[in-house]
């Protein structure tokens, strides 16, 4: 007998997240960045970032890897994705980072939010780009 599989768009997988996740509004995130326990994750793809620059301050975890530089038993493990600290991930406009930081809740890391608006919305808001 098959399993019933119900099919999800990429859609349906965002709005998922984000329900289950803390979205901050690009003001929200920048004032919490002053605190010393807060670490903002850039999780776009290297050629973005070549392109745009990141938010200054911002840690690169590409998104196709985060799960690995996230897990301490990974050889790729990335110290600054652990610690206690508080992660706010952004990338282009939202969509990736909210289930990034799905990801990331799953795997047992809190608190862990991410930007309404991504890379554009922490610009506007006045966020420092620095070249990647």
């Amino acid at each position: 007998m098959e399993a019933s599989m119900t099919t999800k768009s990429a859609k349906d997988l965002v709005a998922e997240a984000s329900r289950e996740v803390t979205t901050l509004s690009a003001e929200e995130a920048l004032a919490r960045l002053a605190r010393t326990d807060t670490v903002l994750i850039d999780v776009r793809e290297s050629e973005e970032l070549a392109k745009t620059g990141r938010i200054a301050g911002a840690v690169h975890v590409p998104r196709g890897v985060l799960e690995f530089q996230a897990d301490p038993a990974s050889p790729t493990h990335k110290a600054e994705l652990g610690g206690g600290r508080s992660l706010i991930l952004y990338c282009a406009s939202g969509n990736r980072s909210a289930l990034a930081a799905k990801a990331l809740q799953e795997m047992g890391l809190a608190p862990v939010a991410h930007v309404a608006g991504g890379f554009a919305a922490l610009e506007k808001a006045g966020g420092v780009v620095e070249p990647a």
